[in-house]
Formats: C-alpha cells, structure tokens, sequence
C-alpha cells in the first residue's frame, strides 16, 4: 500500500478571504504533495508496507525519524484539510458543545485555549484538540510530532507552520488562529471524530 495525496474536499478559492487560493495551491499542491512522495519513498523497504497511515505514524515514532516525520505530516495535513472548510466556524454540533463545556468549562475557553496553543508553540508545528481518558484536552506539538504519539486521538487539527499563512498573514500567526476559530472550523468533522474517539 502507497500512500496518496489526498484531493482537497472544496475549491481552492472557496476559503478566501481567510486562506487564499495561493495558500492553498502551494500547501496542499507542494507543502503536503512533497511529504507523500517522500513517505512513499521511505515506505519501501520499511517492513511497514501494508500498515495503516496511523499505524506507520504510531510504530515509526522515536525509531526511524525520517519516514515518521513525513508520514506523520501526511497525517497531520490530511486531518488539518478536513477540520477546515468553507463557512466554517458557527454552531457545534450539540454532543461535542457538551464535551467542550464539560472539559473547559466553556467553549469560549476551548477556543482561547487553542488559539493560545498555536501562539505559543515555538517554531513550526501544530496545535490540537484530542481526546484522551475521555476528555478534550488542547495540546501543541513541535515539527511532525502529534497526540497519536501520546496516547491520544486527534479530533480537531490546526497547522501553525508558516507555509500555512504567511502568505496572507505574513507574521501575524494570532490573527490566522483567530480567522481558523471563528471562520473555518468544520466542526461537524470535528464532532464525528469526538464521538469515535469516546466509543
């Protein structure tokens, strides 16, 4: 099994005015199109062939860094494009608000929270929110790295690289992270994940 670059589930424009269609033709076209070539190319050989992309992610961690960084980015960017979409932001599907309220206290505190993960993590990465002992807990993670390595299932998955937005934001990370709160987020995905996660 090879693994292959997924088609973006919208138009490239249909985004804007929060992410151009720029932005997405270099992200997903180059960015995440160069880290499936090299997962494949890294696949051969591995003794990984055939596993699942979680499973490639889960058994390479900490043993063989490079075909985890890239198979990981392939994950962490297949998710990041489906927990976005056009008009996206509003109204949370009712089980997930509870979660949300019950884990935060709020759902305005959830998005502060991770709004301030992005902010604060240094360097490239991704901030997160995941499931883990049945709470929604927001974490950051450094490069490729991400909660499937800690014990936790992703739900909600926003890239803080700068490839993501510079382009329309250039420096401005804090008011990309906002656009992606009050803008973009697919929260029905995001609720569908919540509800595996929990079974």
């Amino acid at each position: 099994m090879s693994f292959t670059l997924p088609e973006l589930p919208y138009a490239y424009e249909s985004l804007q005015p929060y992410l151009s269609k720029e932005t997405l033709e270099y992200h997903h076209d180059k960015h995440h199109a160069t880290y499936v070539t090299n997962a494949n190319n890294l696949l051969k050989d591995s003794g990984l062939e055939g596993k699942s992309l979680e499973d490639v992610v889960k058994d390479t961690f900490g043993k063989n860094v490079p075909l985890f960084n890239n198979a990981a980015q392939h994950y962490n960017h297949s998710e990041y494009w489906k927990s976005i979409k056009p008009n996206g932001g509003g109204n949370i599907p009712g089980e997930l608000e509870k979660a949300l309220i019950d884990s935060f206290g709020s759902v305005d505190k959830a998005k502060a929270d991770l709004v301030a993960a992005g902010t604060t993590q240094f360097g490239s990465g991704w901030a997160w929110l995941a499931v883990k002992d049945g709470k929604i807990a927001v974490s950051k993670t450094g490069n490729a790295d991400n909660p499937l390595v800690q014990g936790a299932t992703p739900i909600l998955t926003v890239d803080v690289w700068e490839h993501t937005y510079y382009i329309d934001y250039r420096n401005r990370r804090p008011d990309y992270l906002k656009a992606f709160v009050d803008h973009l987020v697919n929260w029905e995905y995001v609720a569908e994940k919540y509800l595996a996660a929990v079974k």
